[in-house]
């Protein structure tokens, strides 16, 4: 993927090497066979789709540990420094193409921030660990990565390259596009008064339609700016692949439970990220028009 360091967003938060203060305990119940399953799965965090966030009249307050200084201030080498600029990179990409789609349909984009932290971290919609992988936070407006995530993306989940990387990151800011249109307040309310196999369903249409919409800025990006290389498409329709349900439920727990999808199988995320990458246009991402996913 071809990328320039000089060209960067600067809606980075940087909270690597901060001690996070636990605000709170979610509610809701959540089974052990389901954390597990989460912890596999990587987008956006499905306590906040299913409505099981921290909310201010649940939360047990705790004492603030004092942060330390992050990878590269003090003098401090940052051995994450060129994977920081690439984050920034990817972002900034983002911004270029979603700022010019939502000007061309007369709305404005107002860009997230991109946290990178370590281990764990505090956000609007609740503590997360590492392990659940990075997530984008509705409330707000922030996406979250642990960026040791991407050795897990690599060595683990064996999708490797510079532009399944960048993938990760374009599927999270899909999540926040689908929070500006309105689109993920309609989901939480509707599974809110559904079952929870139709709102497993819901949220499988949710994160399929956020890799359309990943699809949709690789498409702009490689028509406005050439960021694509040989074998770009492939690590992004690998990592696509390896992340689907089946897959990582397979390695989890060695077999497959389609009613407990959350974000689709291989083939379908495969299907809807190239459906996205091949039209470049977000009119083709409805999902939940869709009879088959």
């Amino acid at each position: 993927m071809r990328w320039d360091e000089g060209r960067q967003s600067t809606n980075i938060e940087d909270r690597r090497g901060a001690s996070p203060v636990r605000k709170g305990v979610f509610g809701g119940g959540i089974g052990l066979v389901v954390l597990v399953i989460i912890g596999m799965i990587f987008g956006i965090d499905p306590r906040v789709m299913l409505g099981l966030g921290a909310v201010a009249d649940k939360v047990i307050p705790q004492k603030e540990a004092a942060p330390g200084p992050a990878p590269g201030e003090g003098g401090r080498p940052d051995p994450d420094a060129q994977m920081k600029q690439f984050v920034a990179f990817v972002l900034g990409d983002t911004e270029e193409t979603w700022n010019a789609i939502f000007k061309q349909s007369g709305k404005q984009y107002r860009e997230p921030k991109l946290v990178l932290f370590s281990g764990a971290v505090q956000s609007a919609c609740g503590h997360a660990q590492a392990a659940m992988g990075p997530f984008y936070c509705p409330a707000d407006q922030k996406v979250y990565i642990d960026l040791a995530f991407y050795q897990d993306l690599q060595n683990r989940f064996k999708a490797p390259g510079d532009f399944a990387q960048a993938y990760v990151i374009a599927h999270e800011v899909g999540h926040h596009v689908q929070n500006l249109l309105g689109i993920a307040d309609q989901v939480r309310q509707l599974q809110q008064r559904v079952g929870q196999r139709e709102a497993n369903e819901l949220s499988v249409r949710m994160e399929l339609q956020a890799d359309c919409l990943a699809g949709v800025w690789a498409n702009h990006a490689q028509k406005a700016r050439k960021v694509l290389e040989q074998g770009d498409i492939e690590e992004g329709l690998n990592a696509a692949a390896q992340i689907g349900d089946d897959r990582m439920m397979k390695r989890s727990q060695g077999y497959v439970v389609p009613d407990a999808f959350t974000h689709g199988s291989g083939e379908q995320r495969v299907r809807w990220f190239k459906r996205g990458l091949q039209t470049g246009s977000v009119s083709q991402c409805d999902t939940f028009a869709a009879t088959q996913l």
